[in-house]
């Protein structure tokens, strides 16, 4: 008892300071590295600032108030939803049929793995050299294939036109997207327990029945973290369009990512573009914060 006393007497070193000094230099990287320049980007959608000179002028909400008039932003959203809904709901289907393929009774797993999940980890720019080259109108071997099964009219420059340009990137979009869904549902797949489909067996469910019933509602978080990870990360898609089409031809694959870094980079309306790119950075919060909340409760 007397010993138990004494170590309760002891100072604690440091006081009630301590755990703020050993997030001190996390916290200065952080506000140096993300908060100081979010405000920065905030600051500057507020003026008419060109990106080079030292001077410019508040101009106040007249950057979001132009972006409804921008018929080219207008473009640009109809083509961030059109790449959302189609980037989202591909990769998620074809990773969960993949998935519940792999979790059964399959040969060479491993190898199925690695050659479905390779593309997830390929750099970008690789990825959109190895397409363009695919896609290239005169040399590429799909209009080749197309002329050697006697499709000839099906060949057709196929990133160099308006109809076609959007969809041909989003195909090595798919491509890249489906290993990461088929990874985490794969993963979610192997923890339901065989309890549960036995005692539907039990009951007479058929397959379907299983997997309607059992399945999907068991899968049921990972759909949520597939779906809010797979949205912010189609909102703000710049990279896989900027290496293939340059927005182009025209304007017909520009996305909010591209129209803000050509208003910054290439046409000096640095005030304006950022007024992009925080529209982008709320757009992207909205969607991140139920699923950040879900996640805490869960923890």
């Amino acid at each position: 008892m007397a010993t138990t006393v004494a170590v309760a007497k002891q100072p604690k070193r440091g006081g009630r300071w301590s755990p703020w000094l050993f997030a001190l230099p996390a916290l200065v990287v952080y506000v140096a590295f993300l908060v100081y320049p979010a405000v920065s980007s905030l600051w500057f959608s507020l003026t008419n600032w060109d990106g080079l000179s030292a001077t410019y002028k508040f101009v106040g909400l007249d950057n979001y108030f132009k972006l409804p008039h921008d018929p080219v932003v207008i473009t640009a959203v109809r083509n961030n939803l059109i790449w959302t809904v189609v980037t989202i709901a591909v990769p998620t289907v074809i990773g969960l049929l993949l998935a519940i393929a792999l979790n059964g009774k399959v040969h060479g797993k491993p190898i199925l793995r690695l050659i479905f999940y390779t593309p997830a980890v390929l750099p970008l720019v690789s990825i959109a050299s190895i397409w363009g080259w695919l896609y290239n109108p005169q040399y590429g071997a799909i209009n080749s294939f197309l002329r050697l099964i006697g499709l000839d009219g099906l060949a057709q420059p196929w990133l160099g036109q308006d109809s076609t340009a959007l969809w041909a990137v989003m195909i090595p979009a798919i491509w890249l997207r489906t290993g990461f869904p088929m990874l985490l549902y794969l993963a979610a797949l192997q923890g339901i327990p065989n309890e549960l489909y036995e005692a539907a067996t039990v009951d007479g469910a058929t397959k379907w029945q299983q997997f309607w019933h059992v399945t999907m509602p068991s899968l049921r978080p990972a759909h949520y973290i597939v779906l809010a990870l797979s949205l912010i990360d189609s909102f703000k898609v710049f990279d896989m369009i900027y290496a293939m089409t340059y927005g182009g031809p025209g304007t017909s694959t520009q996305v909010m990512g591209t129209w803000m870094y050509f208003n910054v980079f290439q046409y000096y309306q640095a005030g304006y573009g950022t007024a992009i790119a925080v529209v982008i950075t709320l757009v992207a919060i909205a969607v991140g914060i139920p699923y950040v909340r879900s996640q805490t409760k869960e923890a």
